[in-house]
């Protein structure tokens, strides 16, 4: 059983937990999730099955989307609506779209992010939550992250204290979007948080695509199980015949190509439509490409 099977995860539920659940409905043990959502956010969370779980990376690394609620006054020891609140400062004055959007342009593109203290970052071995469940606190490691594209999709709302928001957000590996509506309080002089957050697509993937695990137990695999090269579908493609085949099967070192794709480092490799092996320009050995995977027959 190979192929993507793109769930969508319900909340109060952590990413291993479908993982675990999706082991017992098709009775497979090769199953892996694409990148962690949290037990309250629901969404797109595509799943590798059998010899996909090989190309779970450059699902990860694709691109993402979100829509999340940010709210304006309040700000949380995690940085969204689970955590206990740390601050407040009432929002007397009314937040307008024209004070936003600038915001917006400013957080747009490679940003530094620091990860919240309650993340499954590493830290001298442990994850951040661990030392912050302990009562303690380290130095986090910041990250360079990529914002494409942040738009207000929803009227501002205040109440009494606060303001809030649901803003749609394109962006890449390693984002924390309860993170960003952190930094788009602090630039507008406030505490914030993020109170609500939906993945709506990854990996290629909406909901429309999905299924949720109620689903998937009434339905037979072929019908919701995606092909493996779908994981692939954002890098250039390069068909072989039968003879250079035989030799990226064994992951031979060979000569670039003159058809290899102009300009690409990378390339996924085809025979008669079949994913083969992704494939790199050798670093090291120039004229020469080498396999960063070979997948098995």
């Amino acid at each position: 059983m190979n192929g993507i099977l793109p769930l969508w995860k319900e909340k109060g539920m952590t990413s291993h937990d479908c993982v675990f659940k999706v082991r017992k409905i098709l009775k497979t043990k090769k199953v892996g999730h694409t990148g962690t959502l949290d037990p309250d956010v629901e969404g797109v969370l595509p799943l590798c099955i059998g010899k996909a779980t090989r190309l779970a990376e450059y699902i990860t690394e694709s691109g993402k989307m979100y829509e999340a609620e940010v709210t304006i006054g309040v700000s949380t020891e995690t940085e969204d609506a689970s955590g206990a609140v740390i601050e407040i400062k009432k929002v007397e004055t009314p937040i307008t779209e024209e004070q936003l959007l600038p915001v917006f342009d400013q957080l747009t593109g490679r940003i530094e992010q620091t990860p919240p203290m309650y993340s499954a970052v590493k830290v001298n071995g442990k994850r951040l939550y661990e030392y912050a469940r302990a009562g303690q606190t380290v130095e986090r490691p910041s990250r360079i992250v990529t914002i494409d594209h942040i738009e207000l999709v929803s009227s501002i709302t205040h109440d009494e204290d606060t303001a809030r928001f649901t803003i749609r957000v394109a962006c890449g590996k390693g984002t924390y979007i309860r993170t960003l509506a952190v930094m788009i309080g602090e630039a507008l002089g406030y505490p914030a948080h993020m109170s609500k957050l939906v993945r709506t697509s990854s990996g290629g993937f909406y909901k429309k695509d999905c299924v949720t695990l109620s689903e998937l137990a009434e339905r037979t695999p072929e019908d919701v199980l995606k092909p493996v090269e779908i994981a692939v579908s954002h890098l250039p493609k390069w068909d072989v015949n039968d003879t250079v085949a035989v030799m990226i099967k064994n992951g031979a070192v060979l000569p670039v190509p003159s058809d290899w794709p102009d300009g690409e480092k990378e390339t996924a490799v085809f025979l008669n439509g079949q994913l083969l092996a992704i494939y790199q320009l050798h670093p090291e050995k120039r004229g020469k490409m080498k396999p960063v995977k070979v997948m098995p027959d």
